[in-house]
């Protein structure tokens, strides 16, 4: 790859015989999304690779990616926020768990301080990207306005996360066109809705449900979870003693790497007693909830899940909020179905009804493989379903192109900045060896399957065919198991099942690119 910035160079100045769309804006890496994912994709591959150039194009106006996105009330993190954060960029506010806007604030700082912001162009949203095998180079469109934009880049990372920005999940229930009040997805929150004194109504029992009713009830007159099934919900302290004693005697880069190992640590330890011993986890989990409610609350009807533990995720709270709210009397759970909208609330299948003045369908996400753009090789389209993924971010055939999507037991970060890193290094190693692309080959391998997605989560079983697929053996499974995936991180054999080659070379398996492109 070249090492001049797309910044400062325009397309006939690129290094090498490929040329590129006339007016084509030319970078080595393209990164989509400036989330935590592009954030850290952009710094790990600077650290590792600082002769090369990279661009991140983000669709928003400002960086955050989801935590730009959802601005509901109360939006905070659902996993401790010192293994959220990255690993060289240390948290410094006091508690664990983070309110949304201090996130933002946190990876807005980040790039800033270490100039990523500099390479980030806003308001920009990508269409389709496409790899020409002549020139080992990916032509990737996008818009700006309405003003279409190209670029030219040896390597693209999508920042992008596996849900739809654009399509919140809401079910068609009977009668929604008749009610007079108002009807919004968190996704979606209006910065008009007033809902101080109002009757609100919350759809679902997620993470999102439980964060937004604490933070509703400060201010509604009431506030309903209308739930059809109770959800698993952990308490963890906003700020722990221990972390500050930790913060109090050890300077800031060495405290927060302990911290964070040892929330890792928390964090694994749980998920596997959890998975091993899931009748004590549920007797611990219902004990807290008999803890924090009032006595003779009927904690069995309203928060005693049919499933096991990490089943699907356990939403974690600061403190207990979601069960003093109800102690308090400003919320209240309903365990039950629909029936179906009137003019003025919700009809339950029970003979019950819900009255209303707001509704907030806290009802689900919509999964998507690469943030919807349209991908293709030499013209062929890529239907990411339709291809395993290699080390849960490369996709099986597809030309130096990664994918970052976090874990669904833990942190986001704890797998994002592996993948980072990992990309960094192949970028590295591929510098090194004078190749101009890569990918993974399954081959005739016959590789059984598995989904990528290890929840019963209602929005990965409504469409369990948007992801990749897994298959059941290394390097092509899906673990969301970090001590296995850091062990092979540490330990990565870097030509495992894969294929390295330069433009007009034979490559491993004898397909031969033609002639043009220049070096990584």
């Amino acid at each position: 790859m070249t090492a001049s910035s797309a910044h400062d160079r325009s397309a006939h100045d690129h290094v090498g015989a490929d040329v590129p769309e006339p007016d084509a804006l030319v970078t080595d890496v393209l990164i989509i999304g400036a989330g935590i994912s592009g954030i850290g994709a952009a710094y790990r591959i600077k650290q590792r690779n600082p002769g090369l150039s990279y661009t991140i194009l983000e669709r928003r106006s400002r960086i955050g990616g989801t935590w730009d996105l959802f601005r509901y009330p109360g939006i905070r993190s659902d996993s401790d926020i010192f293994t959220l954060s990255y690993p060289f960029e240390p948290w410094t506010r006091p508690e664990s768990i983070a309110d949304g806007g201090d996130i933002r604030d946190y990876l807005t700082e980040t790039a800033r301080k270490h100039e990523i912001d500099r390479h980030i162009t806003f308001d920009t949203r990508v269409l389709s990207a496409d790899w020409d095998s002549s020139t080992d180079t990916w032509t990737v469109r996008a818009e700006q306005d309405g003003v279409p934009l190209t670029y030219s880049c040896r390597f693209l990372f999508f920042g992008t996360g596996y849900y739809n920005y654009d399509d919140g999940y809401t079910p068609d229930i009977a009668g929604m066109d008749q009610f007079e009040g108002r009807i919004v997805h968190p996704q979606f929150w209006p910065e008009d809705l007033e809902y101080a004194g109002k009757q609100v109504v919350v759809i679902g029992s997620g993470a999102t449900a439980i964060t937004l009713i604490p933070s509703l009830a400060a201010a509604a007159a009431r506030v309903t979870m209308l739930q059809r099934s109770p959800a698993y919900i952990g308490s963890i302290r906003r700020q722990t003693p221990t972390v500050a004693f930790i913060r109090k005697i050890l300077p800031r880069k060495v405290s927060h790497a302990i911290i964070r190992w040892r929330n890792i640590a928390v964090i694994v330890l749980s998920y596997a007693a959890a998975r091993k011993l899931p009748g004590a986890i549920k007797k611990y989990l219902r004990k807290v909830a008999v803890t924090n409610l009032p006595a003779g609350y009927d904690v069995d009807t309203h928060f005693k899940p049919t499933y096991q533990p990490w089943d699907q995720r356990v939403c974690a709270v600061p403190d207990a909020d979601i069960y003093k709210a109800i102690t308090q009397g400003s919320a209240a759970v309903v365990t039950d179905r629909i029936s179906g909208f009137d003019e003025s609330g919700i009809l339950l299948e029970s003979g019950g009804r819900l009255d209303a003045d707001i509704v907030v369908t806290a009802t689900g996400l919509q999964l998507q493989s690469l943030g919807g753009v349209s991908v293709s090789v030499d013209g062929a389209d890529v239907k990411p379903s339709d291809r395993f993924v290699y080390k849960a971010h490369l996709l099986e055939d597809v030309p130096n192109l990664a994918w970052c999507v976090g874990y669904t037991n833990a942190s986001w970060t704890m797998r994002s900045d592996m993948t980072a890193q990992a990309v960094a290094k192949l970028l590295a190693y591929m510098g090194e060896k004078g190749y101009t692309h890569c990918y993974p080959h399954l081959g005739d391998q016959v590789m059984a399957q598995k989904p990528a997605f290890d929840l019963q989560a209602g929005y990965v079983q409504r469409n369990p065919h948007a992801l990749p697929k897994s298959g059941t053996k290394r390097p092509w499974n899906v673990r969301h198991n970090f001590v296995l995936d850091y062990l092979d991180h540490r330990f990565d054999r870097i030509e495992e099942s894969m294929v390295f080659g330069t433009a007009g070379s034979p490559d491993e398996f004898g397909a031969v690119a033609k002639s043009g492109a220049a070096q990584l």
